[in-house]
């Protein structure tokens, strides 16, 4: 199922707060990708709807496994491009910013490419290419 680029950014902000702080706020996801609380609060109630996460009343918001996927997939993407775009010359704040607009759009196969590109002689393998 294809879902629109905020609710992919929403989810990957929430990945990246879980790994930071171990737990999701609406109020951190709000700071986090610079927008209204309640922007935050119809954005979680559509993807909570959809599946993607769960929530409680006043509990912690958690990534449901589709989530989870989708906000893998995309922040592996992030990472991978900025990594590509660094290597390329590009500053780091400008490669962090340019690759959260080309994580959406990229094909499979170039994403494979850069990642391959990135990975040689490294180390650290960057990319997961079990999912489009």
């Amino acid at each position: 199922m294809k879902i629109q680029q905020s609710a992919e950014d929403y989810l990957e902000a929430m990945l990246v707060l879980q790994e930071e702080h171990g737990y999701i706020r609406s109020i951190d996801i709000a700071k986090y990708l610079g927008v209204t609380k309640p922007s935050v609060s119809y954005a979680v109630k559509r993807l909570r709807e959809s599946g993607y996460i769960n929530m409680n009343a006043n509990g912690p918001i958690t990534l449901a496994p589709a989530g989870y996927k989708i906000a893998k997939r995309i922040y592996e993407r992030h990472k991978a491009l900025t990594a590509f775009l660094v290597k390329l010359g590009v500053s780091q704040e400008q490669a962090e910013e340019d690759a959260c607009k080309i994580e959406h759009v990229i094909s499979h196969e170039t994403y494979v490419a850069i990642c391959d590109y990135v990975n040689e002689g490294s180390e650290e393998k960057l990319g997961n290419y079990d999912y489009e």
